[in-house]
């Protein structure tokens, strides 16, 4: 597959869009990024199942990079909370790896696609309704956790996102205020990108007809253009995160959303 100037244009635009995101709505632009790189990868040639995965892995491994640019500028507005972060890292490195070295590899990419936009259109349902939680609710206790965390690292794997459409809606489940929520699950995007995309390397090893670049699963031209130019943006999106008011927040959430699951629907279908 060419590595063109054109390439070069449309991942740094993505990547601009994406850092953006990852600091407005802490979801680490994994949600826009898988979509939009299945487009281009499929657009060159590569096989439209290996083009769902190979977007998934890379989206998660460019995840590395804008969390820990957006997570500096939330911390510096002391937005981050820390000790939800060490409660929830355990269990989603244990998910993340479950799910990239194992289940990822195993499921074709057309059904990758449906469960990708299966439960972002139930994330964005959940932020739409804008349901209030029971005052007294608040996080569980360490098992709890744990138990969380794990179920955050392994949907983030099999997706190719930094958790944020699953612990932004359980955090703010849990009483934890959307600023605080979006902040904290940036910060949760650092241990879940790198657990997976380790697995994503080992599992795609022996992948037959991975294009010119790749290793494993994870495309590195992509990689290297998106993480480059989306750690510029990730601070202005956290900027306007915490100007917009909690309403605005979640709608621009769960519209983009919708959107980006009807696209993976689709790509799931016509696989």
């Amino acid at each position: 597959m060419p590595f063109d100037s054109l390439l070069i244009l449309e991942l740094a635009v993505l990547g601009l869009c994406t850092g953006f995101l990852a600091g407005l709505l802490g979801i680490g632009g994994g949600m826009l990024m898988v979509p939009f790189i299945t487009f281009i990868l499929s657009t060159r040639g590569v096989e439209a199942d290996l083009a769902v995965k190979m977007a998934i892995a890379t989206s998660m491994a460019t995840i590395i990079f804008t969390s820990v640019s957006s997570v500096r500028a939330h911390h510096k507005r002391g937005a981050v909370r820390w000790d939800i972060v060490k409660g929830l890292a355990p269990g989603i490195v244990l998910g993340s790896m479950i799910a990239s070295l194992g289940v990822f590899a195993l499921l074709k990419g057309s059904w990758l696609a449906f469960f990708f936009a299966g439960f972002v259109s139930f994330s964005a349902t959940q932020m739409l309704l804008d349901k209030k939680p029971k005052p007294t609710r608040t996080m569980p206790g360490t098992p709890g956790m744990v138990g969380a965390g794990g179920v955050i690292g392994f949907l983030s794997g099999l997706v190719g996102a930094g958790g944020g459409f699953v612990s932004v809606p359980f955090m703010t489940w849990c009483n934890v205020t959307i600023h605080n929520a979006v902040a904290t699950s940036a910060a949760l995007g650092f241990p879940i990108a790198l657990a997976n995309a380790l697995g994503y390397i080992v599992a795609g090893q022996n992948v037959q007809n991975l294009p010119t670049g790749a290793i494993g699963y994870i495309y590195l031209p992509a990689l290297v253009v998106i993480a480059s130019v989306s750690v510029l943006m990730a601070p202005l999106g956290v900027k306007a995160a915490h100007a917009l008011p909690v309403k605005s927040l979640k709608r621009v959430f769960a519209g983009l959303l919708y959107m980006l699951a009807a696209y993976m629907l689709y790509k799931g279908l016509t696989a």
